[in-house]
């Protein structure tokens, strides 16, 4: 009787222990952020990369439009914008909404780009893909060759619109975090952000075909530019089975903040978007502070085995300094919360074995955020130790009592 009487309070007490965690995990979420309406969502650090909050940040589902930013900044990348495309009967068929290309028309690349962005035209993105690529799949290959280059792990490509798709590699589809990561480089990080930024923060735009007998007008249907202050850049999507997706980029007091959301409503709630972006921007910008690493590691001096010392005594101990080169660290930026703080980890060799050379790595200095590492940093030697012969000694001696 004693036996289960002491089994049951041993349960109780794993039961409380685990709600009373739970809670308290719970409770770690910010009541401005329970309700949104998206059910996959990112506030990311666009400096760092770091995802300041996620809601169902990693499951994968369908993005629609918001593909176009790959689309665009590859396209911005490969050097072509100045070239002329031709539509094929493929890009003339694609579904609304379309620029409404005619089979065999010439644009130019630039062009086209800009209907791509501005109004989403699904047909701009197959003419786009079929004249970088080759064909629609040769486009998807590079979009998922720089997907994975960025850290895309959960990211699949099938078409350059964004329409629902699927093949032997899966569904067409992405995840909040990697959606940000790819408005992130497009923004901050890509050779070609400056253009990026051009197209996408145009309001309206006018072109015609190479022809010139016929003419487009383009208008920005990113409406979150005229609801927030400091937006850089942004994209809408929508298809059946992606419902209402939204990236957008945020620049507020030198802090830039990343906003992904898939799954954003269905109709008849297309406005779920702008309330749920412009909920997750305000929470960072009250909440998040630029910070950089203080680096205050001094140089270490670390004793060498078998090494001759620098009075070439022999008798002495032979030493050499170590330091790690953190000059960069003050360039680098973090948002963060008032009570979050950046903690260092080091890991040096408590000695060497002659002979050592200058720059040989004996350790490292990391820089952690709980248990996110942003910062790692080699600890080199900054001088050289040979090795101690038989010959040192004799030469000491012959120095100190013969000479």
């Amino acid at each position: 009787m004693k036996k289960k009487w002491r089994r049951f309070l041993a349960c109780l007490s794993v039961l409380l222990i685990f709600f009373t965690s739970s809670g308290a995990a719970m409770e770690k979420e910010p009541e401005e952020l329970k309700n949104l309406y998206a059910h996959s969502a990112v506030l990311m650090d666009g400096s760092s990369g770091r995802i300041l909050f996620g809601k169902n940040e990693t499951e994968v589902l369908p993005m629609a439009s918001t593909t176009k930013i790959m689309t665009c900044i590859l396209t911005l990348e490969s050097g072509r914008t100045e070239e002329t495309a031709t539509a094929s009967a493929n890009a003339a068929a694609q579904p609304k909404v379309h620029l409404g290309v005619q089979s065999g028309e010439e644009f130019y690349v630039k062009d086209l780009l800009y209907s791509l962005m501005l109004e989403s035209h699904n047909d701009s993105a197959v003419v786009i893909a079929e004249h970088i690529g080759g064909s629609v799949q040769g486009f998807a290959e590079m979009m998922n060759e720089k997907a994975a280059k960025l850290g895309c792990a959960d990211t699949h490509f099938i078409t350059p619109n964004g329409l629902d798709a699927a093949d032997g590699g899966g569904e067409h589809a992405t995840t909040a975090a990697d959606l940000a990561r790819i408005m992130r480089y497009c923004v901050s990080e890509s050779p070609r952000r400056e253009e990026f930024l051009e197209i996408t923060q145009t309001r309206s735009y006018s072109f015609s075909n190479k022809e010139g007998s016929r003419s487009f007008s383009c208008q920005n249907h990113n409406a979150f530019m005229d609801m927030m202050e400091g937006v850089v850049s942004g994209k809408t999507g929508f298809t059946s089975a992606a419902g209402y997706c939204y990236v957008c980029a945020l620049e507020s007091e030198g802090r830039l903040f990343i906003v992904a959301l898939l799954a954003c409503g269905w109709p008849n709630n297309r406005t779920y978007k702008w309330r749920d972006a412009r909920t997750l921007f305000d929470y960072g910008m009250a909440n998040y502070r630029n910070q950089t690493i203080r680096c205050e590691e001094k140089p270490r001096t670390l004793p060498v085995e078998g090494g001759l010392a620098r009075d070439r005594n022999p008798w002495h101990e032979a030493t050499v300094e170590a330091a790690a080169d953190t000059s960069d660290a003050s360039q680098k930026q973090y948002l963060l919360r008032d009570d979050e703080r950046i903690r260092s980890r080091l890991t040096i060799r408590k000695s060497l074995t002659a002979p050592v050379e200058k720059g040989a790595v004996v350790g490292k200095i990391s820089y952690y955020l709980g248990e996110q590492l942003l910062e790692e940093y080699p600890i080199r030697t900054t001088g050289s130790v040979s090795s101690k012969y038989f010959e040192d000694w004799l030469l000491w001696v012959w120095k100190s009592y013969i000479l």
